[in-house]
């Protein structure tokens, strides 16, 4: 599975408040608001992922990105790259020691060690 993808999205700079709209000319219906361009260009990226992530799990194709030049804009809009962080969440074996009391004691309170395990390192990793 290709875990890249890139779609030009177009920012519309709200002049009224700062913030800015964005919208995805090749994903009709995703679209995303920011603050400021920052946090813009960080929604922009959420939105796509999330997007992207959907149309994944419902076995839906993706469509081919647009040319970033055929894209057009209006005034007070801009066109940028965004790329989606697209994590594969296939299973993989991985062989683990612990002590043999805590393994008694994840038995004994019937937890899955895997569960366990995962949320801990997404803990570690999001911090």
């Amino acid at each position: 599975m290709n875990n890249e993808y890139v779609y030009p999205a177009v920012f519309h700079h709200n002049s009224d408040d700062g913030s800015y709209t964005i919208t995805f000319p090749d994903l009709p219906g995703c679209i995303s608001e920011g603050k400021n361009l920052s946090n813009a260009l960080y929604m922009a990226s959420d939105a796509l992922t999330q997007w992207v992530n959907c149309l994944i799990d419902e076995g839906e194709d993706l469509p081919a990105p647009s040319d970033l030049s055929s894209v057009s804009c209006e005034k007070d809009e801009f066109v940028n790259l965004v790329r989606a962080d697209i994590k594969d969440n296939h299973a993989v074996r991985r062989t683990i020691s612990i002590p043999k009391w805590m393994d008694d004691e994840v038995n004994k309170a019937g937890i899955s060690l895997s569960k366990v395990l995962q949320d801990a390192l997404k803990e570690k990793f999001s911090a």
